[in-house]
């Protein structure tokens, strides 16, 4: 395993943002109550990650207890971190999993600096800081109250459940920042879900997590990604995930298609192959070679789906390529997420509800762009 000599001032460049960085280990950690897994515990000299200007990602910094992750994702654009540490990205980012365990002390110092600009600070953007480690080690409560103790704002994108033990302490911070808090929801029926999300609680839960949320004073956004072709992408698939979206109290919406990275393709492609075979030449049709994104027409055929169906519940939302990148100093208002949107592809105003019906009706008999 390739911990580059466990020098606490290592930096990896090719990282994503937030991930640079493997301090010190200090010991590596199995235990009954994670079966099949190991925490290896490190000692962070940073704790605030600054994305780079030519970065895509809409926001500044952010903020990362873990690298790895238990939800097991098939799909997880961030598995190809981990070959930077001579572990995989299949079994090892699911299993393997680098905790900072210091990570809130460290944080609170940083915060404190005089040239800290109190700029929104971004949880959950590599791998979730409400996954199962998180049971035990407990860095969240620290690194919420680091937050709002130097009024810097923050957003919490997250698939665990586990965000509801912390919902008084985000209330309480609520009063003196802005938090925005985004719920990650890409898959609806439970069978498909506990193949291709093995280690994430139920979408059922994960609702129920947004309505408790949503109850605590929260304005909820419910990210609806990735969404998969051929498995989640009809218009029935669509209605159900929307219509529950709307009655757990969600506000807003963001959805795009599956991004297939390089670190990410074989191993998608090899559970592809092993669950749903007749599937593996479409995809190899709409993710061709090296390419990552769905195509264009795909893309758009999607949005075409989708955005009748947003206005027949009533939902905010927009397709995950329509922001443009913003660094708003001092956050935004509660419940925003850390972007400026321009709805350049939404309609100026919602139509009513029986129009969208009609739209989402005679949209369904639409088959996909035949790409492949």
């Amino acid at each position: 395993m390739r911990w580059q000599g466990q020098q606490v001032d290592a930096s990896d460049a090719a990282a994503l943002p937030g991930m640079e960085q493997l301090s010190g280990l200090v010991r590596s950690v199995t235990t009954p109550e994670f079966a099949g897994m190991t925490f290896h515990e490190v000692a962070a000299r940073s704790a605030l990650n600054h994305v780079p200007g030519s970065s895509a990602m809409p926001f500044d910094w952010t903020v990362n207890p873990y690298r790895g992750c238990s939800h097991a994702c098939v799909y997880c654009f961030a598995r190809g971190t981990h070959t930077y540490l001579d572990l995989d990205a299949g079994r090892d980012f699911d299993s393997q999993v680098v905790v900072k365990v210091n990570v809130a002390e460290v944080l609170e110092r940083e915060l404190h600096r005089g040239s800290w600009g109190r700029e929104h600070v971004a949880l959950g953007t590599n791998t979730d800081p409400y996954q199962r480690a998180e049971g035990r080690y407990r860095l969240m409560p620290g690194i919420i109250e680091a937050l709002a103790g130097s009024d810097t704002p923050f957003s919490i994108l997250t698939k665990g459940t586990l965000l509801r033990r912390d919902l008084p302490l985000l209330q309480k911070a609520h009063a003196r920042v802005p938090i925005s808090i985004a719920m990650s929801i890409a898959v609806y029926d439970d069978e498909l879900q506990k193949q291709i999300e093995p280690g994430t609680p139920s979408a059922q839960a994960r609702l129920d997590t947004v309505r408790a949320a949503t109850d605590a004073g929260f304005r909820v956004t419910v990210f609806l990604m990735p969404v998969l072709p051929h498995l989640t992408d009809s218009i029935a698939a669509l209605d159900d995930a929307l219509r529950r979206i709307r009655d757990a109290g969600a506000v807003r919406v963001v959805y795009g298609a599956l991004h297939l990275r390089a670190g990410v393709k074989p191993w998608f492609m090899q559970w592809l192959e092993s669950t749903h075979p007749h599937l593996v030449s479409s995809y190899l049709g709409l993710y061709p070679g090296v390419s990552a994104a769905a195509p264009k027409a795909y893309r758009q055929w999607l949005a075409r789906r989708v955005r009748p169906l947003l206005r027949a519940h009533g939902l905010d939302g927009r397709d995950e390529e329509e922001p443009v990148r913003a660094r708003p100093a001092g956050g935004g208002p509660p419940g925003a997420l850390p972007v400026r949107v321009t709805s350049r592809g939404l309609a100026a105003a919602a139509a009513s509800a029986a129009a969208a019906a009609s739209a989402s009706a005679a949209s369904a008999s639409a088959a996909p762009p035949r790409l492949f």
